[in-house]
């Protein structure tokens, strides 16, 4: 396994705030070559139901313009399915969505829902997309994860980064201990194990520990960074840390 942890940039929130006015600055393409430019190894983009932030031509530019992966994240519907088959990123993340929600609230319920899920992602796994499945650290849902053909789990650390915040620190060592438990265990199935949630520079650390993990998504702590620093000067502090971490 190689040591270096690969760490992707979710834009979205660059086109929350373009949303917000309508037009069309900020700009998530250019924020999406600028963190290339500042050592991102892949770009994140959920392109949602409702449109919220990530638009379709969004999808179709970054497609377009990146030089590293884009990772398609969105909910396991015909729509999304259709958009995916059509650009092939490299990679595809299946994430739960709620429209009421204000940002993913959990991780895919795989377990309960396993036949649909392995035929919808067959025809991406078909077209040389990456399939990641977007799940808590809970061995029942890294199993089925791992039984309908995926290749890569991401784990939930919502729940490790919102105990640190909350200062409930018992809690938080407890899911910091289930995340490192879940991806020892995913490992041990082949899967490739990836995880992201709510990471800040207060917690990514134990995180970028785990040598199961070869992939962090980091989106909006660092788009809110780089309102006081710069998205160059947010993105080299957040590699920083995971490689001192990694080290």
């Amino acid at each position: 396994m190689s040591d270096h942890l690969r760490l992707g940039v979710n834009i979205d929130h660059v086109a929350t705030v373009r949303n917000a006015r309508g037009g069309d600055y900020p700009d998530p393409v250019r924020a999406a070559k600028q963190a290339e430019a500042a050592g991102a190894d892949g770009i994140t983009a959920h392109l949602r139901e409702d449109r919220r932030h990530i638009t379709d031509r969004d999808i179709e530019r970054l497609t377009e313009a990146l030089t590293v992966p884009l990772n398609f994240e969105m909910a396991a519907t015909e729509e999304m399915q259709l958009i995916a088959l059509r650009h092939r990123p490299h990679a595809v993340c299946i994430v739960p969505e709620k429209r009421e929600e204000r940002t993913t609230e959990g991780g895919l319920e795989v377990a309960k829902d396993e036949n649909r899920l392995a035929h919808f992602i067959a025809p991406l796994r078909d077209a040389g997309c990456r399939v990641s499945i977007f799940i808590a650290a809970d061995r029942r849902q890294i199993e089925a994860a791992h039984r309908i053909g995926a290749a890569v789990v991401e784990l939930h650390t919502g729940a490790y980064c919102d105990a640190h915040a909350e200062g409930r620190f018992a809690e938080r060592d407890d899911e910091l201990e289930r995340l490192r438990d879940m991806a020892s265990f995913a490992h041990s199935l082949g899967l490739e194990v990836h995880a992201g949630h709510g990471l800040t520079y207060d917690t990514v650390a134990p995180v970028a520990a785990l040598p199961e993990v070869r992939e962090l998504n980091i989106g909006h702590f660092l788009v809110g960074e780089a309102i006081f620093l710069g998205l160059d000067a947010s993105i080299a502090e957040m590699r920083r840390l995971m490689d001192a971490a990694r080290g």
